[in-house]
């Protein structure tokens, strides 16, 4: 039987700015004294933008042996996208990619093998997401709890907003307004059980960032081992670019293919 679950967080400020497909991380990754033995989490990056190969989560989930699979979706230009979307219909403004393509076709696979995913797919609309991806397990009859952090949306505080350089309201075109969620919540949404973590806008480095405080058990004073998962999540969610997805001599590398 498939228990529809969802856990609502609404982070209403950014609570860090860490600014942080596949890491391992041996080192115990703790200052506290008296920790336990070093242990291994390893955390996949399986899209680094809306359109990024299909190809990656059975490579992947298959091939990785991960606890965490993490998807980072949004860009400037792709949340112009989902807002326009969302206006169109208020059902939509999330990324239907991650629900139709990423997760049903092995959302029983996921789920097996434990993998916990953390998702920026909800862009505008993250319980929209949650509640296609709850369809989605529910037609799977996987039993899964699912997590939805809210709060990067500031539309509904629009006419009260002032820009800070003159003083002046935002004109009335204004169609949306995010501001950047940070680690925190994903890591509380990790430690309260959630299988997959469903969030909006936020700092790219935060999709894996949260897990590592998860599991590491960081607090927010440690601040180097923070700055260590953030620049593992930096290099993680733009894994194509610094292996060379984005080197324009390509074709001067030896067997290159």
């Amino acid at each position: 039987m498939h228990r529809r679950a969802f856990l609502g967080f609404r982070a209403t400020a950014v609570s860090w700015l860490w600014t942080g497909n596949n890491c391992s991380c041996s080192r115990r990754c703790s200052s506290k004294p008296g920790t336990p033995q070093p242990r291994l989490v390893r955390i996949g990056c399986a899209s680094g933008f809306w359109g990024d190969t299909a190809a990656a989560v059975p490579q992947m989930l298959y091939g990785g042996k991960l606890d965490f699979l993490v998807f980072d979706y949004l860009s400037e230009i792709t949340m112009s996208l989902l807002a326009r979307a969302k206006a169109k219909s208020p059902d939509l403004g999330y990324i239907p990619d991650f629900v139709s393509i990423a997760m049903a076709p092995y959302i029983k696979d996921i789920r097996r093998k434990g993998v916990r995913v953390i998702s920026n797919a909800g862009g505008m609309n993250p319980l929209g997401c949650a509640a296609a991806l709850h369809q989605v397990a529910r037609n799977a009859n996987v039993d899964l709890k699912i997590a939805v952090i809210t709060g990067d949306d500031l539309m509904g505080e629009l006419n009260t907003t002032i820009k800070e350089e003159n003083g002046k309201l935002f004109p009335e075109n204004v169609q949306s307004m995010n501001v950047y969620l940070g680690a925190t919540p994903i890591s509380r949404a990790l430690d309260q059980g959630a299988d997959i973590v469903v969030i909006g806008r936020c700092v790219d480095s935060s999709l894996v960032l949260g897990p590592l405080i998860h599991s590491f058990g960081w607090t927010r004073d440690e601040f180097s081992l923070l700055a260590a998962g953030s620049l593992a999540g930096h290099l993680i969610e733009c894994g194509a670019q610094c292996t060379g997805g984005i080197f324009t001599d390509w074709h001067t590398v030896p067997n290159w293919h």
